[in-house]
């Protein structure tokens, strides 16, 4: 049965929870089901998958004429990686390491460091030097 995800894995450049860039609304729904919550104030339609209710945990997914054009995790959900290893609460250190090709980008109050590959973006998110969050983009697609 499928279920809001409580854990994933990105795989850069082409998936995150499973989820791939191009995936139906249906293809979410039968990987995530249809518990989720829809953003209101998004300028794409965005549906948001949380684990437990009114909790900001979890992962959700823009779309684009009914298509995902990012994939992302809410916060910090303990569970989740990289295929090569980097998770939730990994050093900035382990990040570098790990993708020393990765461009890094301030933020107001957090560091993104972005890899590009073949029409994707891949994201880790940081905050006070340690990982808090993934994100899987179409090029093109703003942070």
């Amino acid at each position: 049965m499928a279920a809001p995800p409580d854990a994933g894995v990105l795989v850069p450049g082409a998936s995150l929870g499973g989820v791939s860039l191009g995936a139906t609304k249906a293809d979410v729904r039968r990987l995530w089901g249809r518990a989720y919550g829809r953003c209101r104030t998004c300028p794409r339609e965005t549906l948001l998958f949380n684990r437990f209710a009114f909790r900001p945990e979890g992962a959700g997914v823009e779309l684009l004429g009914g298509r995902v054009t990012a994939v992302f995790t809410i916060w910090a959900p303990a569970a989740w990686r990289t295929r090569e290893g980097v998770a939730m609460g990994s050093t900035e250190l382990r990040v570098t390491t790990t993708y020393p090709t990765a461009t890094r980008t301030r933020c107001r109050g957090y560091e993104a460091r972005m890899l590009a590959d073949s029409g994707a973006i891949s994201v880790v998110y940081l905050l006070d030097g340690v990982v808090r969050g993934f994100d899987l983009l179409s090029c093109g697609t703003q942070i």
